[in-house]
């Protein structure tokens, strides 16, 4: 059994720019109603949090020009509404929602509007039909899925390459975005590489080798520090649920072919208040790389958290969750501040 500890002001969300501390555990339970949608061997994962955040995970019509019918788009639908906006957490490359499933519930046991979208390509939305999952095709599924059900600026939360997604998405629309938050971010990375040049059958080939057991479960001790043989296990399995949907090895063939994203030279074209979020243990990207980061983004705070890798919000839920919440409450402080009216001194 997990506990986590959740800093909560119930459904008044920093009512007086305050946090209090609420402690919940979730446990296992062997008749979880899952989604007919998701794959069987979601039965075998034994993560109570995973379980539990996948018996909300749904599939939302999303249409788009590069489809001729609806994207039938995964993802978990806050229990609340909340007056202040909404928080919209996305995934790593390769992932899904249910990378969320530690930090989601401490977020939404705070009071906040929560959303955790499955990025087009990968999670557990329906691909059977799409046959592009570049860049463009990631960024407008995401923006007529904002457009069609969010509806509101958003704070966008985006771990490794998902903070490339956020970057591009916040300087293409920025008018869906009000803050962002990234996380151990792959923002400096040139797409995909050479990837990009590989034959078509060559890429198949490289992208069933990603798939494969070994090599997830290398990256995944790599990823975290600390970690027990066992929990890495299901982590791993975790990690793959999506890549047993038919339609995966053609959707990462697409975004790999198609050069994947290269958002370094629009770091500075963000205008969004934003907190940059580090594992000092990250093993796969250097936390020198986060000084950079603040050092280009115009409008940033930097926090790191000890004795963490690569995915803090996997890792350390509760430092993440207090980043996040205090990044929102002192922004939710600062307009507020803004927004009173000043007394005027009559001499």
């Amino acid at each position: 059994m997990l506990t986590l500890t959740s800093a909560s002001s119930a459904l008044t969300l920093f009512p007086e720019c305050k946090t209090q501390r609420r402690r919940f555990t979730i446990s296992a339970a062997a008749d979880d109603k899952f989604p007919s949608f998701l794959p069987k061997q979601m039965e075998e994962i034994k993560d109570p949090f995973a379980r539990k955040l996948a018996t909300r995970i749904e599939r939302l019509p999303v249409n788009a020009s590069f489809s001729e019918k609806s994207i039938m788009s995964s993802c978990v639908k806050p229990l609340i509404q909340s007056s202040q906006n909404p928080v919209v957490l996305l995934h790593g490359f390769d992932s899904s929602c249910l990378e969320w499933r530690y930090t989601f519930p401490l977020l939404e046991e705070a009071g906040l509007e929560t959303w955790a979208i499955d990025i087009l390509g990968w999670g557990f939305s329906n691909l059977e039909r799409i046959k592009s999952c570049d860049v463009a095709s990631k960024r407008e599924h995401f923006y007529q899925l904002w457009k069609s059900y969010i509806k509101r600026p958003m704070t966008l939360v985006g771990p490794s390459l998902g903070a490339a997604v956020a970057v591009d998405f916040a300087v293409n629309n920025p008018e869906a975005v009000e803050n962002l938050v990234l996380i151990d971010a792959s923002v400096y990375a040139e797409g995909t590489g050479n990837l990009a040049k590989l034959p078509r059958a060559a890429a198949y080939a490289g992208v069933s080798i990603l798939k494969s057991f070994p090599l997830r479960l290398y990256i995944n001790f790599l990823a975290f520090k600390g970690v027990s043989f066992d929990t890495g296990l299901d982590w791993v399995n975790i990690g793959k649920l999506h890549c047993l949907y038919p339609w995966w090895e053609d959707a990462t063939v697409s975004f790999m072919i198609s050069g994947g994203y290269n958002v370094s030279r629009q770091i500075d074209q963000v205008k969004q208040k934003t907190l940059i979020i580090w594992g000092e243990d990250d093993q796969i990207i250097s936390n020198k790389l986060a000084v950079r980061l603040h050092c280009e983004l115009p409008n940033s705070i930097i926090r790191q958290i000890p004795d963490c890798g690569h995915l803090p919000h996997v890792e350390k839920p509760d430092s993440a969750a207090r980043l996040i919440l205090e990044f929102l409450q002192n922004y939710s402080c600062q307009k507020k501040a803004q927004l009173a009216p000043t007394e005027e001194v009559v001499y």
